[in-house]
């Protein structure tokens, strides 16, 4: 719904703006412009979407097989220590604890397809044991938060429309959305954590903000030091060497439960095939909407009066093109999706704007779309403090993001 209006208002404003043009500007081209984008960006949509094919195959075969192989049990086992201090309320071996961990865990390693239904299976069970059924319990909130807050390890979708769009190394944002991903959960945790009175120096979570925080700091340090040139061979050596490692540790998993490799993977290539098929309407339709948004001068328009303002501060404004995907990411995946692929398109794949745009796509989720959907999936009215918690999340996530950016990319 959400989208539906973003949509609509994009075809509106750009009605508008160029008819101000046309008429007190006199820019006669300005409506043969916007008939040209919409021509232009259906067949980018297209081209993308088709190209996408090849790519996310590989991944989600790759992803099958750490499926099979029991990869997202691993993940559940090792942060279930965490999560028994994160959801006090939720009695000793419920099975929403496991429906959660298999969640958190299927998110982390890019498996969307397996990731939903596991949350509304958690939120079902969670629902069972909520005393009032139209209020967000705080294992809900929780939950919810650090849904929206995105923590992944492996960005595949991202990495697939950088390779679809020209960037000589795709896996170059790796390193960084890790960064600014953990920061964000980092913020929605803490959060939720002092306002429901969970102690956050309890020895499970006090050692996971450490390490998170040794990791971030770390990283920081360690880039922080080297020239730019440097910077950019290290993060994508890195980068590359621990993606084919996770593949590898896959495979071995795999093996070690006898699973038909082969067979896993090419079920996940066929999912593969048929999510790309699958997004080509959605992706033309957002892409149109911002061509159309865009080719008015609209986009320009708000983006040069956001651009004076920074530079009135004195500080660098090369950040402020990316914004349009950090507004849009709370609001709608699709739209922050084609936000990003405007921003690579314009500015290209591998240029700042580019780089931090898909930064910024990986740092954190959907957050109204996840409310909406998980909430109403369990009739839930009252969602309490989880809005504002999760938007604390995005925001640290967007800081994060240009802050990371800078230091990776100059």
């Amino acid at each position: 719904m959400v989208l539906n209006y973003i949509w609509i208002a994009f075809f509106l404003v750009a009605f508008i703006v160029a008819t101000v043009k046309l008429v007190f500007f006199g820019d006669i081209y300005v409506f043969n412009e916007i008939m040209n984008s919409t021509y232009d960006s259906a067949k980018t949509g297209f081209e993308i979407s088709l190209g996408l094919t090849g790519v996310l195959a590989l991944w989600l075969g790759v992803m099958k097989i750490g499926e099979r192989g029991g990869m997202v049990e691993l993940f559940s086992k090792a942060v279930a220590p965490l999560f028994s201090k994160l959801f006090p309320d939720i009695p000793k071996n419920h099975p929403a604890s496991g429906s959660i961990l298999m969640n958190i865990s299927a998110n982390m390693l890019g498996l969307d397809n397996a990731a939903t239904p596991f949350g509304l299976k958690a939120m079902q069970e969670l629902q069972e044991i909520n005393l009032n059924k139209e209020e967000a319990s705080n294992p809900m909130i929780m939950f919810l938060v650090l849904n929206a807050s995105g923590l992944t390890l492996i960005p595949v979708t991202i990495m697939v429309y950088r390779a679809q769009l020209g960037a000589v190394n795709p896996a170059d944002v790796f390193i960084p959305i890790m960064i600014t991903t953990f920061a964000a959960t980092l913020a929605g945790m803490i959060a939720v954590c002092l306002k429901q009175g969970i102690n956050i120096f309890s020895k499970a979570i006090i050692s996971f903000i450490l390490v998170m925080l040794g990791i971030i700091t770390g990283t920081v340090l360690i880039f922080q030091s080297m020239p730019q040139e440097k910077i950019n061979i290290v993060s994508s050596m890195a980068a590359n060497i621990i993606l084919f490692t996770i593949i590898v540790l896959f495979i071995v998993k795999a093996l070690k439960r006898k699973i038909n490799i082969f067979d896993a993977f090419i079920d996940g290539a066929k999912d593969g095939f048929k999510t790309a098929v699958s997004i080509i309407p959605y992706l033309i339709a957002i892409l149109v909407g911002i061509g159309v948004f865009r080719a008015s001068g609209a986009m320009d328009f708000l983006m040069d009066g956001l651009r004076n303002l920074v530079a009135l501060t004195g500080t660098d404004t090369r950040w402020v093109d990316s914004m349009p995907t950090a507004l849009m990411k709370p609001l709608s995946g699709s739209g922050a999706r084609g936000m990003m692929i405007d921003a690579m398109k314009t500015f290209g794949a591998d240029s700042f704007t580019g780089r931090l745009s898909s930064v910024l796509q990986g740092a954190t989720d959907t957050t109204f779309y996840i409310v909406a959907v998980y909430y109403g999936a369990v009739n839930i009215k009252n969602s309490r403090y989880t809005v504002p918690c999760a938007l604390l999340a995005d925001l640290t996530g967007v800081i994060a993001a240009i802050f990371v950016a800078y230091l990776f990319f100059g």
